[in-house]
């Protein structure tokens, strides 16, 4: 029977959350921080102890390592588990302090650092799930960065209990650990065939058991607005502000739908998530996300609507609407090749969790690389409230979540 080495994979979680990877969307560099390495050098050199001769990293900070298979059968395909490295922009992830509650008792947690942040069992639910059982959350200045931390600490910790215990059969495994998947640019510089692998899982997910074989579809829009200037003391009858039309446009937008604010399930929504500008000229960046193409276009079209109604109301003023692919549902990839979601589906049972396969109001690095001949749906982790100074994870999840990669990898040897 395996078992997982659960102080050690708590540690190394831990460990791995303290280094600060919170990657910039502001920048055009590869990585977008330079800060992400220092992760990636340490999983690096973590990976040749365990015994991954081949462990490297490179300029970019992506990190490529293989468990050599240890089968007599040579004909099973190679597989890949893939985590990001970086946290989000949207929480600081600057001197991270994780914190262990061994156990949890169900009470609510005021977070040392900050009283005002206090992890309530009424807003989440699935504490519930994990009461006597240890939990790991930071202490209210900034986010926990499981969101993928535990993926890379389950992959990692993986890789340690299949390199110790030769009696699990497996083919070749490939590990990879990306950087910037948050800023969306988590493939961009990505060596697949440095990578070598046909087939892959993401390890980015959140209730023990969740599958997710679907993610939005996703587009980026900018609305370019020019006004016409004059000097303002000379301005009546001449100028026409284009902040103040971006502001019009902004307001137009329907209230009480089409919003992320206003969404769930498979809805999709129209999201501004910046205005730049002066009276002369103003952008406002939208991101577009739907689970069809066919609604994603219709958002294009609706979106344009009524940006131009607006610019009709202001003679002498245009605008520029230019859309930008992101990403697309993975869904389309992954139903020609239903024995990945399959075999996944067997491991999260043999692993003793019921299995709930779900879609993301999202995207993982899974969707792309989905779309560039790595067939990859997103496995879970635990991770809870990410993006925020509210995050948490349960130990056991992280646990079962490492369990899962083992049973996937004999499975893919077992079926080859």
């Amino acid at each position: 029977m395996m078992k997982i080495n659960k102080s050690e994979l708590t540690q190394r979680f831990m460990r791995y959350v303290q280094i600060d990877t919170q990657s910039d969307p502001n920048s055009d560099a590869h990585p977008t921080t330079e800060k992400q390495k220092d992760l990636s050098r340490l999983l690096c050199n973590e990976l040749l102890q365990i015994g991954l001769i081949d462990a490297n990293t490179d300029e970019f900070g992506y990190v490529y390592a293989t468990i050599p298979s240890n089968s007599t059968k040579s004909n099973i395909p190679v597989i890949c588990f893939c985590s990001h490295v970086d946290t989000a922009p949207d929480c600081s992830g600057t001197h991270v302090k994780p914190l262990l509650h061994s156990p949890y008792l169900g009470a609510d947690i005021v977070l040392p650092d900050d009283n005002k942040q206090i992890l309530k069992i009424s807003d989440s639910p699935y504490l519930n799930n994990h009461i006597g059982h240890d939990i790991i959350t930071a202490s209210g200045l900034t986010l926990l960065g499981g969101d993928d931390k535990s993926g890379v600490a389950a992959i990692m910790q993986a890789a340690k209990t299949l390199m110790t215990n030769t009696d699990i059969k497996h083919g070749d495994i490939k590990i990879l650990f990306t950087p910037d998947e948050e800023v969306g640019k988590g493939t961009a510089k990505l060596n697949m065939e440095k990578l070598g692998a046909q087939f892959g899982y993401t390890l980015d997910g959140g209730e023990a058991g969740s599958l997710e074989d679907e993610t939005f579809s996703a587009d980026a829009a900018t609305i370019t607005i020019h006004g016409v200037i004059a000097h303002p003391g000379y301005a009546k009858g001449v100028l026409i502000n284009a902040i103040k039309i971006a502001g019009e446009i902004l307001d137009a937008l329907p209230k009480t739908t089409w919003s992320p604010e206003t969404t769930e399930g498979r809805e999709g929504f129209v999201h501004p998530v910046s205005v730049n500008g002066i009276s002369e000229k103003a952008t406002i960046q939208f991101i577009v996300r739907d689970f069809s193409e066919a609604g994603l276009m219709a958002h294009h079209e609706k979106l344009q609507s009524i940006a131009a109604a607006i610019i009709a109301q202001h003679p002498g003023t245009t605008m520029e609407y230019v859309q930008h692919e992101q990403y697309r549902n993975m869904k389309q990839v992954l139903d020609q090749h239903p024995h990945v979601v399959a075999y996944a589906e067997k491991a999260i049972l043999k692993a003793g969790l019921s299995m709930k396969k779900e879609s993301i109001r999202g995207g993982t690095d899974g969707s792309r690389l989905s779309y560039m001949g790595l067939p990859c749906p997103n496995i879970f982790t635990g991770m809870q409230n990410i993006h925020s100074k509210l995050e948490w994870i349960g130990v056991n999840d992280m646990v079962k979540a490492t369990e899962t990669i083992v049973h996937l990898c004999s499975i893919w040897e077992e079926e080859g």
